[in-house]
């Protein structure tokens, strides 16, 4: 049985059982994909999840800077997987014979080639902030720069699966959320949905691994600077505040009050969020609330009472894992979550989004388990 054959039956007879499966298991048309900016920590992990998935083709990535290097060289993690793939300077009409299109770029990348892919009937995963906010306005006071494709803003369809899963299957254009913004809206969606929250108080304390600031060469991310420490930073504003509130008012309906405070900690992976509300509804059984509303959500796991789940058990997985803890039977109520800021957070969900927008099992490509120790 050749490799691929093997990935297939296994994959059906995985998902002939699974309980989050809302479409019938069929065999596919392997799609094929590029990825602009394949050289940073995104970029990279799409590789490691597209490598198990038996639908999809890597037919082209792009790198300016490594122009002509072997992907395999740069990654020797990838040997065997994609050794006659090689980075190449980004081509308009290259990319535009892909199925799907993946951008693992810094803001603005997106803005100049979105539009182009689109009209040649390519679909546009972008993993940057490019078209995560609606408000093109606010999208430049928080980047600094106007915004390079407002024109386009209306067809983008922000890619939280657990909110506009119908709208994903349709688009062709996502908005990848960003790290923190998954971590928070999955912890506080129930809260908000039903209520329950004073929606004026809202606290999100945020812990990411050093992955989060990039692949990129940086004072702050060395081992001797960020080993054995922790900071907050961005206290007065992160770039990700706006996209998390908007989130939240879509859930909330109205106008929310937010605190968010990021904190750098000495791992490589991971973010902890622990998010504090004050209850101002009926709250009898908060567990059951969590539990009825991601109880179809392949990639959220709402963890037993009392617990307090670990960065570490979703290593290298696309799962959010919730607790929920009312302290004391008083009006807080506090809301632990953690995700892989480089799965969940960024590479898996966008997997995620593909595997939705073509009518692929959900989670095909992210079945194994997070990683441990």
């Amino acid at each position: 049985m050749q490799a691929h054959d093997l990935v297939y039956h296994t994959l059906r007879a995985t998902f002939s059982n699974e309980r989050h499966l809302s479409i019938p298991f069929k065999e596919y048309t392997v799609i094929k994909v590029g990825i602009v900016g394949g050289t940073g920590y995104t970029g990279v992990e799409l590789l490691r999840l597209l490598a198990q998935h038996p639908e999809v083709d890597v037919d082209v990535i792009t790198s300016r800077s490594e122009a002509g290097l072997s992907v395999c060289n740069l990654y020797p993690n990838l040997r065997g997987h994609y050794d006659r793939l090689t980075f190449s300077e980004p081509d308009p009409a290259r990319l535009g014979e892909c199925d799907a299109v993946f951008f693992a770029t810094p803001h603005g990348v997106a803005h100049a080639l979105a539009g182009e892919l689109l009209e040649r009937g390519t679909r546009v995963i972008d993993l940057s902030a490019d078209f995560r906010i609606a408000d093109a306005d606010e999208w430049s006071r928080w980047y600094g720069q106007p915004h390079g494709a407002p024109q386009l803003l209306d067809q983008a369809v922000y890619g939280l699966p657990e909110v506009n899963r119908q709208r994903i299957r349709g688009a062709r254009l996502i908005a990848v959320p960003g790290c923190y913004p998954t971590a928070v809206q999955l912890g506080l969606l129930p809260l908000l949905e039903q209520g329950l929250i004073d929606i004026d108080r809202i606290i999100a304390d945020c812990k990411t691994g050093v992955t989060g600031a990039g692949r990129g060469a940086k004072v702050g991310s060395l081992l001797a600077e960020a080993g054995e420490s922790m900071k907050a930073y961005a206290t007065s504003g992160h770039r990700h505040l706006p996209e998390i509130r908007q989130g939240l008012v879509h859930a909330a309906g109205a106008p929310v009050g937010l605190t968010f405070v990021p904190h750098l900690t000495p791992m490589i992976r991971g973010i902890h969020a622990t998010l504090y509300g004050r209850l101002t509804g009926n709250a009898d059984d908060l567990q059951a609330l969590f539990e009825e509303r991601y109880a179809d959500e392949p990639a959220v796991d709402v963890m037993p009472p009392g617990s307090h789940p670990e960065t570490r058990s979703v290593k290298g997985s696309n799962l959010c894992r919730l607790a929920v803890h009312r302290p004391a039977d008083g009006d807080t109520v506090v809301v632990l979550s953690v995700i892989d800021n480089l799965v969940k957070g960024a590479s898996g969900q966008a997997l995620q989004n593909l595997n939705l927008m073509f009518g692929f099992p959900e989670m095909t490509g992210m079945q194994a388990p997070a990683l441990l120790p």
